[in-house]
């Protein structure tokens, strides 16, 4: 899986298990709703590392409970490479 897919899908499960919508976590962290669109649809090979700490923090969880996925298990991740 591309690295940009598994932060979407990490992201998607955070906003569905907290009860969020896009448009609220759009809100919180001050990210225009149509570049958080964008992030969420993979439109960015990666988000930037800002737009990052922004969501997760947002979220309410910290870098390595976002982290501790199986979404990101580096024998599956795909890092594409430009």
């Amino acid at each position: 899986m591309l690295l940009n897919k598994a932060f979407s899908e990490r992201v998607r499960q955070l906003l569905k298990e907290k009860g969020l919508t896009q448009y609220k976590l759009s809100q919180l962290t001050g990210i225009y709703q149509s570049t958080l669109a964008d992030i969420l649809n993979c439109k960015y090979d990666t988000p930037n590392f800002r737009n990052m700490v922004l969501i997760i923090r947002e979220l309410g969880v910290s870098m390595s409970e976002f982290f501790d996925s199986e979404l990101f298990n580096f024998d599956l991740l795909d890092i594409k490479e430009k």
